[in-house]
């Protein structure tokens, strides 16, 4: 089996992105990955995609706010919600 290259992940990624099971993240999300995943780097996408891995309710009641988002996570939600407030 090959590695994946670049631009395969990020394909992979934003298809994880826009196929979670609650509509609103699915928007959030692909919102962030069309502003930001081209950016970030093989670490960033490691933190993104490890992020993909936790449970839509959860992740939702991360990005709005009303619960706060794990330490290990915290910095990637708020700049994921800081994208989805600019719209």
């Amino acid at each position: 089996m090959t590695a994946e290259d670049h631009e395969t992940r990020l394909k992979r990624l934003r298809m994880r992105s826009m196929r979670r099971g609650i509509k609103e993240m699915d928007i959030l999300l692909v919102r962030y990955t069309d502003a930001r995943l081209s950016a970030l780097d093989a670490g960033e996408l490691d933190a993104y995609e490890a992020l993909l891995d936790e449970n839509d309710q959860d992740l939702y009641q991360w990005v709005s706010g009303q619960q706060p988002a794990p330490e290990v996570h915290a910095p990637l939600v708020a700049d994921i919600a800081r994208v989805a407030a600019r719209g």
